[in-house]
């Protein structure tokens, strides 16, 4: 179903079930001047976010003709963007914004202690030939990593989002891509002979510094909306990032790291307290 038609089956069934906007708002988290768009006409909106609204009003998503398009692919797609929050509307209800970026901050402190686990696993794995951990053990470390560093850069694509740095929300897209190849290729290696590790280890350490260099530019960007804390991450972040970049050096840009992932922690604090004080002057207006 497409608009305008859609907005109006929306308010129908909103009407239906005695609701106010505002009362619906509070049901799905998408903000009044979102519903207020779609039920007006003037959007287009995603299908996850008319599946959310749908949800609240107990309607099925596949009552509405054209709304079940999508093909497996798109849906997967759209799911994941959804899940890392690079679509997200930020004038969602501040207590939303408020809640994902506290997960952030936990799912952050998770992979900071598993960062030790993960560093003294690889090196016993490929310098001292042999493996601390089982392999299933070691599998599920890594699987445990990949969950915390996508929740843990979630946060920051969202803070991208709020902040308006689109440059934060696209180097950190990317990092979360290239994160899920690397793993992924880790726990592959433990089943099957690894060929070429050099040259993945020679890859993997060049595009962490490229990579690591715009990450560090656009955390640096933040410094005028979380301050000097950001200025530092940055700096470091680019220091550690060409460390990387030379290979032969990326072991002092694995410490370096380490200061970088506590200040990167604090920022989500941080932009945690500004939503919070926005929220407190708004409602004293």
């Amino acid at each position: 179903m497409k608009q305008p038609e859609l907005g109006q089956k929306i308010v129908e069934l909103r009407l239906a079930k005695g609701l106010t906007q505002e009362e619906l708002v509070d049901k799905c988290n998408i903000s009044v001047r979102t519903i207020q768009r779609i039920e007006s006409g003037d959007v287009e909106p995603r299908s996850y976010t008319v599946k959310a609204i749908l949800d609240a009003l107990d309607y099925d998503l596949e009552m509405i003709q054209g709304v079940k398009n999508e093909n497996s692919a798109d849906s997967i797609t759209n799911w994941f963007r959804n899940l890392m929050l690079i679509d997200i509307d930020t004038s969602k209800p501040s207590n939303f914004l408020i809640k994902q970026l506290y997960v952030a901050c936990i799912f952050g402190i998770c992979y900071f202690i598993l960062g030790f686990l993960e560093v003294a696993a690889e090196y016993y794995r490929y310098r001292e030939s042999e493996m601390i951990f089982s392999n299933y053990g070691y599998i599920i470390l890594k699987v445990t990593v990949l969950i915390s560093v996508l929740f843990f850069l979630r946060g920051f694509i969202l803070i991208g989002g709020i902040f308006k740095n689109y440059l934060l929300k696209i180097v950190t897209g990317i990092m979360i891509g290239f994160n899920i190849l690397l793993i992924a290729y880790d726990i592959a290696s433990v089943f099957y002979v690894a060929l070429e590790r050099e040259f993945i280890l020679f890859a993997a350490s060049v595009s962490f510094g490229i990579i690591g260099i715009i990450y560090g530019v656009s955390l640096h960007r933040l410094k005028d909306s979380l301050g000097n804390i950001a200025t530092f991450a940055g700096v470091l972040q680019i220091i550690a990032a060409c460390f990387f970049l030379t290979i032969i050096l990326s072991f002092i840009g694995m410490i370096i790291i380490i200061p970088v992932e506590l200040l990167e922690i604090i920022l989500i604090f941080k932009a945690i307290e500004i939503i919070k004080s926005k929220e407190k002057s708004l409602n004293a207006e």
